[in-house]
């Protein structure tokens, strides 16, 4: 539905209780909803009849469905859309919540990578679904870069940063390396990186090779293109994507069909395909947004919901996102605030590590 305000603002009253219940319901049930249940909850007492004519109605404008013919309904995407874009009743954090995720900062000795793991993982245990947590680029100054051998056609590019940080990736080099042209290409980078971000040594990188081209053979300037090359593009995005709890969107009441959409989203975030998806969320703007089945193309062949938050850096800059992952009957009510706290716990944790 394009105008969710404006189907609600022509519903009455009873339409929008009626509405607003069977939603409700569904989301803490997860069954559908009959006229019976709800006249037991009307702020006004009405038959059942009367309910099953305003269900109908409901029907006819896409946002309730009936699963079975003798069913109750329940929403649709398109209800659900609705009911969160215009009815939903965000609640406060609560505490016992607020304490599990501030419980997995830990010391300050934990380095990004650790901290992030472990606030993921509690994401998902107080959630009960799947958390994302997309980890930002490193962009402390780098203080020694090396190149390792690991056999013909393999070899490993080390980066320490200043402020502790190691990271290392194995590529694939031009042929003909050795040692010698290694040792070569770490000292003409290990000249050059002084004070510089990993960002800002790529950008001058190529302009150094040009004007220095006497100084360092065609091996090792290969090396150092082929070396550099590896954090930049696709897949720098795919060593940033924390993935914990998948396991919670399995349970043994799980149906066939379902069960494989599920393994479909698993397929999905393990090989991480599509993550560009994922990384222009966080590229947005602020706040909390929700997802639901095919609104996000990430997640649509699984018919599961996101709500995603992205986080700032000192500078107030977006420089990554957390989100949880579940079924459309998520409570997002109560999963909206954890994941917006969440967003800005890890947002200080990074401004207070640089």
């Amino acid at each position: 539905m394009n105008d969710a305000g404006k189907v609600l603002e022509e519903m009455n009253a009873r339409s929008r209780e009626v509405f607003r219940r069977v939603v409700e319901t569904y989301l803490a049930t997860g069954d559908p909803v009959g006229s019976r249940t709800l006249t037991r909850n009307m702020s006004e007492k009405v038959s059942a009849a009367t309910i099953r004519n305003v269900m109908q109605d409901l029907e006819y404008l896409g946002l309730l469905n009936s699963p079975h013919v003798s069913a109750g309904r329940i929403p649709t995407q398109e209800g659900l859309r609705m009911f969160v874009d215009g009815l939903l009743e965000v609640g406060d954090l609560n505490s016992t919540d607020r304490q599990m995720i501030d419980a997995t900062l830990g010391s300050n000795s934990d380095d990004v990578g650790t901290a992030l793991d472990r606030i993921g993982s509690a994401l998902s245990g107080v959630t009960h679904g799947a958390s994302l947590v997309l980890a930002p680029k490193h962009e402390a100054p780098i203080k020694h870069i090396e190149f390792v051998g690991l056999g013909h056609d393999r070899a490993l590019v080390v980066l320490v940063f200043a402020d502790g940080h190691v990271e290392n990736r194995i590529f694939t080099p031009p042929p003909g390396q050795t040692p010698s042209s290694m040792r070569e290409a770490a000292n003409f980078l290990n000249a050059l990186v002084e004070g510089k971000t990993l960002s800002g040594l790529q950008s001058v990188i190529a302009k150094e090779i040009e004007s220095r081209r006497q100084e360092i053979d065609q091996l090792a300037r290969q090396l150092v293109e082929s070396g550099l090359a590896i954090w930049e593009g696709e897949s720098d995005n795919y060593e940033r994507l924390i993935v914990r709890g998948r396991s919670n969107l399995l349970n043994p009441e799980t149906e066939e069909e379902d069960l494989e959409r599920i393994r479909t989203l698993f397929d999905d975030l393990e090989r991480k395909r599509d993550i560009a998806e994922f990384l222009e969320l966080a590229d947005e703007g602020e706040g909390v947004r929700i997802f639901i089945g095919s609104e996000n193309k990430l997640f649509s062949l699984s018919g599961s919901s996101l709500v995603v938050s992205p986080y700032m850096n000192a500078d107030r800059k977006i420089i990554g996102a957390v989100g949880v992952i579940g079924p459309t009957r998520l409570n997002y009510g109560r999963i909206v605030p954890i994941v917006d706290y969440t967003a800005q716990i890890v947002g200080k944790l990074i401004a207070d590590r640089s």
